[in-house]
């Protein structure tokens, strides 16, 4: 008993609890919220598999500092600031995606985003031809590959091509894409209601979970999708099927109805809920997950 209470006296009765204000809640909550996005990011990339790595290092080094391995912790002395930089220039693609990421989720866009109007970053007529040369290019199976720019810049593609400025029509683009013309090779990029350029270089994917027998054409749009925030409708030469490329993942064997939807998704206006409620009723295929 009398050790109980000298353990009281010792560490309970002197025992600090600091006061807890609204602004200390509010940090605890940002840095839970960083820090768990931050772990999301690493196992989503390759910086898992060298967070492991690491982990395993430190284990070796504080075996090394129990044991007195003088050697061993010299050497992680001096290697450590160059260890640093090594990381840095390792994850250096995972890290711009992420800095590119965060960029684009544009917080007070909704407040003060003055693009946003009736019609939205493009028109509705628009969409009605992008659908209506799609189809009809799939159905004679005439291969095309559209980017349909949201926010992000994307003159650095456009100026790979042959600048265009024309009305968004879908005469005009299946004479575009029909086969041994000019222009049919490679992409066309549409800013708002007008075609800006044809025959324009992307970028292909590197995702090995996209199908195999995918070609060129769709692993450009993939590409393009991953490193901005346009939409590429793809539309396949082989089977005639239409396709859309996201934020890196890949929506296949879409009908007219699906493809209108899917493009109203970005138009950056006050969408109908019920198609939104149709698009995830679909059940279209993410190809970028499921192979």
């Amino acid at each position: 008993m009398e050790q109980l209470r000298t353990f009281a006296e010792r560490y309970l009765v002197n025992l600090h609890i600091p006061t807890i204000q609204i602004t200390d809640i509010v940090e605890i909550l940002i840095i839970s919220f960083l820090l768990y996005h931050i772990l999301l990011w690493i196992k989503n990339t390759k910086a898992w598999s060298l967070l492991k790595g690491v982990a395993l290092i430190i284990v070796f080094i504080l075996l090394a500092a129990i044991f007195e391995m003088n050697t061993i912790i010299w050497i992680v002395k001096n290697v450590l600031s160059i260890a640093v930089i090594a990381i840095i220039i390792v994850l250096q693609p995972e890290l711009r995606k992420a800095l590119e990421e965060l960029g684009r989720k544009n917080i007070f866009a909704s407040i003060f985003d003055s693009s946003k109007t009736e019609t939205g970053l493009f028109s509705d007529a628009t969409i009605k031809e992008i659908t209506k040369a799609c189809t009809e290019m799939g159905k004679v199976r005439t291969g095309a590959l559209i980017v349909v720019r949201q926010m992000d810049n994307l003159v650095e593609y456009e100026q790979t091509g042959i600048a265009v400025d024309a009305i968004v029509t879908n005469q005009l683009l299946i004479n575009i894409f029909e086969h041994n013309t000019p222009l049919h090779d490679g992409a066309v990029i549409i800013d708002g209601d007008r075609i800006t350029s044809a025959t324009c270089y992307l970028p292909l994917s590197d995702n090995m979970r996209l199908s195999k027998e995918l070609g060129t054409r769709h692993r450009a749009g993939v590409g393009i999708s991953e490193v901005t925030d346009s939409m590429t409708v793809i539309v396949s030469e082989e089977t005639g099927s239409i396709s859309v490329a996201y934020r890196g993942e890949l929506y296949r064997n879409l009908g007219a109805d699906e493809l209108e939807i899917k493009l109203e998704s970005i138009q950056n206006k006050q969408a109908d809920e019920k198609k939104r409620a149709i698009w995830k009723g679909k059940g279209v295929r993410n190809e970028a997950k499921n192979n």
